[in-house]
């Protein structure tokens, strides 16, 4: 089955994701990789072309897991048939992860770049709760109330040994 995750920076998406993927062989897509321009900071690329770049990798005959903050492009992996999960467990523990996330080097050329980011991260964590858009718990919530497909509401990183029960 195909999975597409949802929720904040600091969630455990990727975490997830990566756990999926790899009991279920599937192919893993951090929508970060197709949201932004590649090499310039918080350049998003054009709506259109982030969308082509999804269609492409959803279009595949093999399974699949993506994961994002970016409801817009769930959305549209939802016409895959995917099963929705949407991670979600709370700004306290959204942070935590943060504060102790691993050096991520397709993100960042060092360890110590990354720890120059993070109070701008942790503040983008918090506004998650209150701000509008593609982005915000509010617009996650609302994707994950309309969808009409298998979906999960986690409200913590499940256990390593997790298998969705969809």
């Amino acid at each position: 089955m195909n999975v597409s995750i949802i929720g904040n920076s600091g969630s455990g998406k990727s975490t997830l994701a990566a756990r999926i993927a790899q009991a279920n062989g599937s192919r893993l897509l951090d929508l970060d990789s197709i949201f932004w321009e590649p090499g310039k900071v918080a350049v998003a690329r054009p709506a259109d072309t982030a969308a082509a770049d999804l269609r492409q990798f959803c279009d595949v005959p093999a399974r699949w897991v993506l994961e994002g903050c970016y409801a817009g492009l769930i959305r549209q992996s939802l016409h895959h048939g995917a099963c929705l999960v949407f991670l979600d467990p709370g700004l306290e523990q959204c942070v935590a992860n943060c504060k102790a996330r691993p050096w991520e080097p397709h993100k960042y050329r060092s360890k110590a770049e990354q720890d120059e980011k993070l109070e701008f991260l942790l503040q983008w964590v918090a506004a998650y709760y209150t701000r509008e858009g593609d982005m915000s718990w509010a617009e996650h919530q609302r994707l994950y109330d309309a969808y009409e497909g298998p979906k999960l509401h986690l409200q913590r990183l499940p256990d390593a040994d997790f298998k969705l029960p969809v």
